[in-house]
């Protein structure tokens, strides 16, 4: 495990909020050009206090807090945009549709959305430059296989990581990353300890840079050792009652859509409103899903020639980007057949097709599949209609993950980062 990954997570928060708090009395100082009194400051503390906790629930759903999403700078400043236009969404809510507080901060507010954004932009690349300046922690991987090298590079590429990577053991050499499950490790290694050489395990490194099991890695000792299906009493208890509590609710409130999906699928293409299709479930037992119709025809999976011949109607286009077409698959959650968290269940025929090219495939079925999974909340490259092997080969090393992970604090973080997928209409 990454020695500082929670220590830079906790820096980020404390800095976050930090830059709130002095962009706002940075705000109320531009309203009338004088340093606030304390009359003024009373008024708007336990409001924005408010605003500010969701302001970091928000960037918390954004991953903005999470070490390896926060390292990678390729996307990190739209990341904080997309967090700040939510927020500022929130903000105009909370004080002129909510009239509880007794301010109405037209000046205030914009100044201060304007400035918090310019702040936490600026703060987070400056801390970045500093983690990536400083010292490093010099490592050597050891291993020849794919999980190694995918390390290496991402290590070489991110220097925010904190570590340094050698092609061997030298001096100041502080760090030694090995598969610590294998019986017999390379010599010589037990005399490093006394050099005050740390040692960490290559799969719980990787685990905590890319957020997904090394496929390189499984083997029914792995599999053993890590899947557990002895029930977890508490958790499956809390569990189903999260599905009940959030689905039935859902459930009701979605009705209303129904009558306008309906017409407007009818309008195009004439075609049935709802598909009904078996789904792969827990067990490997098989479930009938229910969808509104989004596609020329009824996509039951088998492909001639590895695709579908099937196209996406203008209103499933739509529907799918929005997410209403999976709105009937609340009643599977509601029977029980699925769950609101867990991994995607596929079809039967790709099901039967991925066992063949994948080993550990069924490891996936081992837990009730979910409307949302960790996959599809990290999973950038999914497979669309056809089978896609590579594609669903990552995607699985994020389901094992899940399942080897499974926690409520886990569903909560997946359900959260679900609601931000659905708000920037991205992921699949």
């Amino acid at each position: 495990m990454l020695k500082h990954s929670n220590r830079h997570a906790s820096y980020l928060f404390w800095g976050d909020l930090a830059c709130f708090i002095v962009a706002l009395y940075f705000a109320l100082i531009l309203r009338s050009f004088v340093l606030p009194d304390l009359h003024l400051l009373s008024l708007h503390i336990i409001p924005f206090a408010i605003i500010f906790l969701i302001w970091l629930l928000v960037f918390y759903i954004a991953g903005l807090y999470e070490f390896r999403a926060a390292v990678f700078q390729q996307r990190l400043v739209s990341r904080i945009i997309n967090a700040q236009l939510i927020n500022s969404g929130i903000a105009i809510i909370v004080f002129y549709f909510i009239p509880y507080f007794g301010i109405t901060p037209r000046t205030v507010l914009f100044v201060d959305l304007v400035v918090t954004l310019a702040f936490v932009i600026g703060w987070r690349l400056l801390y970045l430059r500093k983690v990536s300046r400083g010292e490093r922690e010099k490592a050597v991987i050891l291993g020849d296989d794919e999980t190694v090298n995918e390390l290496k590079k991402v290590f070489a590429a991110n220097p925010h990581f904190g570590v340094n990577v050698v092609e061997k053991i030298e001096p100041r050499v502080s760090v030694v990353i090995l598969d610590l499950s294998k019986e017999n490790l390379p010599p010589n290694l037990y005399p490093l300890l006394f050099s005050h050489v740390s040692f960490w395990n290559l799969e719980s490194v990787y685990e905590d840079v890319f957020g997904r099991v090394a496929l390189s890695q499984l083997s029914d000792k792995w599999v053993i050792e890590n899947i557990s299906l002895q029930p977890k009493i508490v958790y499956t208890v809390l569990k189903r009652l999260m599905d009940i509590v959030i689905a039935l609710p859902l459930f009701v409130v979605s009705i209303i859509f129904y009558p306008f999906v309906m017409l407007a699928i009818k309008i195009e293409n004439r075609g049935p409103v709802f598909v009904s299709q078996e789904r792969v479930g827990g067990s490997g037992g098989l479930f009938k899903l229910e969808k509104f119709g989004s596609m020329t025809g009824d996509d039951a999976g088998n492909y001639s020639g590895g695709t579908t011949k099937l196209s996406v109607t203008k209103v499933g286009a739509f529907l799918r980007k929005s997410r209403i077409d999976e709105l009937p698959q609340l009643i599977s959650v509601l029977k029980g057949d699925q769950t609101l968290v867990g991994p995607r269940a596929e079809l039967p025929a790709l099901v039967s097709e991925y066992r063949k090219q994948i080993p550990y495939y069924d490891v996936r079925h081992t837990i009730r599949p979910g409307m949302s999974g960790w996959a599809q909340v990290n999973h950038d490259n999914h497979p669309h209609h056809g089978t896609a092997v590579e594609q669903t080969k990552e995607k699985l090393a994020y389901d094992l993950f899940y399942v080897k992970n499974r926690s409520l604090w886990l569903d909560l973080k997946i359900a959260l980062r679900t609601v931000r997928t659905l708000l920037s209409r991205a992921g699949a």
